[in-house]
């Protein structure tokens, strides 16, 4: 069994909801694909923008719960490349998240050795979105703990192109040889780099699909999907997406 690392919320982690879980078969990389928010307020009559204040509420339970368990990285898809076609009131809304996320919940991350890290493009993020989410990359900067890896105005797509336009300068440049480009040179040239691939993909609201997110990252990730909205995604629904986990043999194109 599991031991106790960690309390969530207003309850301790409970050995019911532990004890099916193989301490040697820990994901080292979750990645959440956080959907559902919208819709989650809707159903309650309210505005999206509630279900998104509620969905950040969540963020921390979830982080607690993977690291209570003994997850290295989590990686939370907070905000896409296509996402800025949304309406503007509510794209507003998702950027001032982090000025009320981060100084609410900053100690208690750093309490548990959390560190922050961001994926994803800083142009085009509003100068106080970069820097509250900047503030928090360098107050856990030294801490050894999880990682907690915001993907922010992030998309698959463009990060590979990115990464092939950067490839084809540095053979230009002589900096590296075609024949010498194999998978882990690519991988060094993404967002991504140097965090290991997910192990495993969980995302809520009942979609089945990537929505252009890690596309490279989740070549061999096992997925899991959840009807659950976001807001509404327990700690004890992390726990059952991880035995699911554990249940699967992961081949890797082998037998």
């Amino acid at each position: 069994m599991i031991p106790f690392k960690k309390w969530f919320g207003s309850k301790p982690l409970t050995t019911e909801h532990l004890e099916r879980l193989d301490a040697d078969n820990i994901p080292n990389h979750v990645a959440v694909i956080m959907d559902g928010n919208g819709r989650w307020a809707q159903k309650r009559g309210l505005p999206r923008v509630a279900g998104h204040h509620s969905g950040m509420k969540n963020v921390k339970k979830i982080t607690m719960a993977a690291n209570a368990i003994g997850v290295n990285v989590l990686t939370l898809y907070a905000f896409s490349t296509e996402n800025w076609k949304r309406p503007k009131e509510e794209v507003d809304y998702l950027m001032k998240l982090p000025l009320e996320f981060f100084p609410k919940e900053i100690e208690e991350l750093i309490a548990n050795n959390v560190q922050i890290r961001m994926t994803g493009w800083q142009e085009g993020l509003p100068d106080y979105t970069l820097k509250s989410v900047q503030d928090a990359i360098e107050q856990t900067k030294h801490n050894t703990g999880l990682i907690l890896n915001f993907a922010l105005n992030y998309g698959s797509r463009k990060e590979m192109l990115s990464g092939v336009k950067q490839i084809a300068e540095d053979v230009q440049a002589g900096k590296i040889k075609i024949d010498e480009i194999n998978e882990s040179v690519f991988s060094n040239y993404l967002l991504t780099y140097p965090l290991p691939d997910p192990d495993l993909l969980i995302r809520t609201s009942g979609e089945l699909r990537i929505s252009n997110f890690m596309m490279w990252q989740l070549a061999y990730s096992e997925l899991w999907f959840t009807d659950l909205c976001w807001p509404e995604f327990t700690e004890q629904d992390f726990y059952e997406a991880v035995q699911e986990y554990q249940r699967r043999a992961r081949r890797y194109g082998g037998l």
